[in-house]
This record gives structure tokens, C-alpha cells and sequence, in this order.
């Protein structure tokens, strides 16, 4: 039996917005300043720890010396995500998981975003209407 419950809320469909910007994943070393070259884009956020500094942003000027992974198409879960709604993730990352996508999450106060490797973002819209989400493309602001 399994003692992990989900929320009603979590298990209805989503709807993903798929942005058009090529983004990037890049590990820095640990506290690193943000570099000049990693400008914001659609999505731009900062994680840092003790033992290193990791940037999402877009990937176009990314320096083939740093360590990075892209290209990646990022989607975001459409309107505002309460912290008391769990398993949405589980919901919309499950799907990804069963065709073999690998993924990278980041998350804001009022959202979170789904990256992808650009050449899985058609099987991941894909996967997520087969799960009863809906995806449309973004209009970046």
C-alpha cells in the first residue's frame, strides 16, 4: 500500500506554456558571481550552495569552457502554484520519466519550470497529453 497521498488538485490536468528561448544549465564554482554573459531570458535563476553556484539562463552566449548542458526548451506551469498543492510535480514529471526524458526543475514562489533537452520537447508535450495535461506555446514578456 502506499502511504504517499496526493492532492485532487495535483493529479487534475495542467497546462504547460512552452517557451521559444534555448536555455542553459551551467554549474560555477562555489560563490561565484553571476557573469555578465548569463543574461535573463524567459526563465533566470540563481541556486547556490556550499559547494557550487548553478545558473539557468539563456544559452546563446554561454562560453564552451564552462560546464553547462544545452540546448533546453523550459516550460512553465501555467498560473500560480499554492505549496500546500503537492504531487504536481509528480503529476508532470512522471509521464516524462515512463519516455526516458531527462529533466531539470526550478521553481519560484508562484511557479515552477520543467527544462528539457530541446530535441525532447515534442516527445514531452507529447507525454503530457497522453496524461490529460494541455501545453500551448508561450508569449515570453
Amino acid at each position: 500500500m502506499n502511504d504517499i497521498s496526493v492532492d485532487e488538485s495535483a493529479s487534475a490536468g495542467h497546462h504547460l506554456l512552452r517557451y521559444p528561448e534555448t536555455l542553459a544549465v551551467v554549474r560555477l564554482g562555489p560563490g561565484a558571481d553571476v557573469p555578465a554573459w548569463a543574461e535573463s531570458s524567459s526563465v533566470f535563476s540563481v541556486t547556490a550552495t556550499a559547494t557550487e553556484t548553478t545558473v539557468v539562463c539563456a544559452g546563446r552566449n554561454v562560453p564552451s569552457k564552462v560546464p553547462h548542458l544545452k540546448p533546453l526548451t523550459g516550460f512553465r506551469i501555467d498560473g500560480t502554484l499554492e505549496l500546500t498543492h503537492s504531487g504536481v510535480l509528480v503529476t508532470l514529471l512522471s509521464p516524462l520519466a515512463e519516455a526516458g526524458i531527462g529533466v531539470f526543475t526550478a521553481s519560484t514562489f508562484d511557479s515552477s519550470w520543467i527544462l528539457v533537452p530541446r530535441h525532447d520537447a515534442d516527445a514531452a508535450e507529447e507525454a503530457w497529453r497522453r496524461s490529460g495535461h494541455t501545453t500551448a506555446p508561450a508569449t515570453p514578456a
